[in-house]
């Protein structure tokens, strides 16, 4: 009866080394899927090859992913290279890191934060003496009211004030003998006060001795309308705006 109870006895013990022999070698394997393929090359050099100064709506993706390119001393791109993202709390990556492609690029699914403003992207790697490469991008994330704004400029403004022609919208930026200010034009566009902004959207043109090619738009838009459409000029502006009186806190 001693020698059953002894055999059951080691048994159990067996099975329990067993059990963590492969607990642990589990933990092992997991490690080092997880810290995933090391970096083959060492970058010079960071560019940014799409996806920078993004308009999107906060706490969402993106339109477009962030594409990042890694270069060597000759501005060659270099392959398998380890790039890393981060950004502010709130905005994430995917995936966060990875190595470069045969192009020399790393390309990443961006969710901005919850907040709307500006956001900093950093995209960095390594050089062959071990001195950090940092890439800054920044991205904007719209609220509610700015994202009215966009979609408001997209109805009735950028046919206009956006050179650019797309499949969607042809510009109509050629044909006009004046040339609109784009909203992003911060050097033009941040001198004005969103008292006259409002007046020229109101009145169009002449309201500020402007070209008359500006239309009114007073009878088209609510005032709720017009004031997301100034919010968003005021957003996507470049240089940033500053509101006038308005102190920032020094670092």
């Amino acid at each position: 009866m001693m020698m059953k109870r002894i055999s059951l006895v080691v048994i159990v013990l067996c099975l329990a080394v067993m059990e963590f022999a492969l607990a642990t070698s589990g933990c092992a394997r997991r490690s080092a899927s997880a810290a995933g393929p090391a970096s083959k090359a060492f970058g010079f050099a960071l560019v940014e090859s799409s996806g920078g100064k993004q308009i999107g709506a906060a706490g969402a993706p993106l339109p477009q992913p962030l594409v990042v390119q890694v270069n060597d001393e000759q501005g060659n791109a270099l392959t398998g290279t380890e790039v890393f993202f981060r950004g502010p709390t709130g905005v994430s990556f995917d995936p966060p890191s990875g190595l470069t492609d045969s192009s020399g690029q790393l390309t990443s699914t961006v969710t901005l934060g919850g907040m709307a403003g500006r956001y900093q992207l950093v995209a960095s790697t390594t050089s062959k003496t071990q001195k950090k490469v940092e890439l800054k991008i920044e991205e904007i994330a719209l609220d509610y009211q700015r994202r009215l704004g966009q979609l408001l400029d997209d109805k009735y403004c950028s046919r206009c004030h956006n050179p650019e022609s797309t499949p969607e919208r042809v510009s109509n930026y050629d044909n006009l003998e004046v040339k609109p200010h784009a909203f992003t034009e911060g050097d033009v566009l941040n001198k004005m006060s969103d008292a006259d902004l409002l007046s020229i959207i109101n009145h169009g043109g002449p309201a500020l001795n402007k070209s008359p090619l500006m239309p009114p738009y007073g009878y088209t838009l609510s005032k709720t309308e017009i004031q997301a459409l100034i919010a968003y000029i005021r957003m996507v502006s470049d240089p940033p705006y500053q509101a006038p009186g308005m102190v920032y806190a020094q670092k």
